[in-house]
């Protein structure tokens, strides 16, 4: 079972995202709300898989991305953002990101891209 942490300051897309993966073979360790808060919860948790928003208060899902990278070099990232933020997504692609995933998206998607992982 794949250990995940949720990363997205939406209270209502964190808990979409865990009722998702619950339904499936990954175990949700924990949430953070902005990207300091992730980057101390990967260091606490380790989880396998982040999904990480891009958008968020305090720090950003990219500079988040760039902070767990230097403490796990091999960390599977994936970020979750709205339509828009294309040139974004390409920049957290050269950061280290796994893969991306597009909001709104439907069960099958997400549980697809991390399963690759």
């Amino acid at each position: 079972m794949k250990r995940v942490l949720i990363v997205d300051d939406a209270a209502f897309m964190r808990m979409s995202i865990r009722s998702m993966l619950s339904n499936h073979d990954f175990e949700v360790v924990g949430e953070a709300e902005n990207g300091l808060m992730a980057v101390e919860k990967y260091k606490e948790l380790q989880p396998d898989i982040v999904t990480m928003d891009i958008t968020m208060p305090e720090m950003d899902g990219l500079q988040a991305l760039r902070e767990i990278k230097k403490i796990d070099a091999g960390a599977a990232v994936v970020m979750v953002s709205a339509l828009g933020q294309e040139a974004r997504m390409k920049e957290a692609i050269i950061y280290g990101a796994k893969g991306f995933i597009v909001k709104p998206f439907k069960e099958e998607i997400i549980v697809a891209a991390l399963s690759k992982l």
